[in-house]
Order: C-alpha cells, then structure tokens, then sequence
C-alpha cells in the first residue's frame, strides 16, 4: 500500500464546517447523490446541527435501476460506459440537482472494492460530478487501500470539492 493520509472523522468533520460556512454564507442548499459511498456523504453532513438550513437530501443510487429511477440515468449510458464512468458521474449530479431544486450538487460513483475492479478500472476507481447553475465539473481520481480507506478518501474529496466550488 503507498503511503498516504487516511482522512480521520475529525478531518471530515472540519470539511463539513468549512463547506457548511459557505453554503450559509451564500444562502445555498445541497443536494448529493452517491453510489459507492452509500449515503456516508450525507451523513457526514447531517451530523452537524442545524444542516437542514443548508443540506435539502441525498440520493443513495448503488444499483443501476435506483440510477435510472431515482436519477433518471439513461440505461444507453450505463450500459455504454459503465456505472463508473464520467457520463454517469456527471448525469447523477447534474439530475440530483434539477430534482432536488438546489444550488449544487455532488456525485459519487465508483469501484470500492475488494472486488469488481477490471483493468480499465481498477478498485479504487472514483468519478465524481458536480453541478452549479450552468456548470457540471467532473473528476476521476484512484485511491490507494481498502474498501473503508477508498470509501473515506472518497468522502473526503467530494467534501473538499464542493468547497472549492464555491469559493469566489
């Protein structure tokens, strides 16, 4: 295994507040829509008091069918790319918005592991997705470790990205 951080509850808690602070400051509301993190982006969130003001609800879309029904992903695209994919990445967040009537949004879809990673996407493999008001980001990163420290690192990163999104 390389050598890297493994983002404690203490760190996830701080991304929290910090991503909390802003979404106040703007008067925004979030919405995230997660398939291999399971829900633990939501509920990083709503472990905070008071994030009803700023957290509106989170789509927990593990299988390919709560994609489609609850996201309204296209079965062409999951059966083109792939569940872990950047088309799917993006669609999640960019649906999990529009439904949801909120200012941003976060999408998570990856290979946990210890099984289901292929050479093309090995365990590890995270796309994520996020979406603005005339904007959808997407990224691909590859963790290290497993199946806790993918899924952690994950919520990490989603955290920090919807941070960055919304500094000025």
């Amino acid at each position: 295994m390389e050598n890297f951080s493994l983002p404690g509850d203490a760190e996830l808690q701080n991304l929290v507040r910090e991503l909390s602070a802003k979404l106040l400051e703007k008067g925004w509301k979030m919405v995230t829509a997660e398939s291999c993190t399971g829900g633990w982006i939501a509920k990083c969130c709503t472990d905070q008091a008071g994030s009803s003001v700023w957290f509106e609800r989170g789509y927990v879309t593990y299988s390919n069918d709560s994609k489609v029904e609850l996201l309204g992903v296209d079965w062409a695209v999951l059966d083109g790319a792939g569940a872990v994919s950047r088309e799917v990445a993006r669609k999640m967040a960019q649906q999990g918005r529009r439904r949801a009537g909120v200012d941003i949004s976060v999408a998570v879809t990856g290979v946990a592991g210890p099984d289901g990673g292929t050479p093309e996407k090995p365990v590890g493999t995270v796309w994520f997705g996020w979406a603005l008001a005339g904007r959808t980001d997407d990224e691909m990163v590859r963790f290290s470790g497993d199946r806790d420290a993918v899924r952690r690192q994950t919520v990490a990163h989603a955290l920090q990205g919807m941070i960055d999104r919304l500094d000025p």
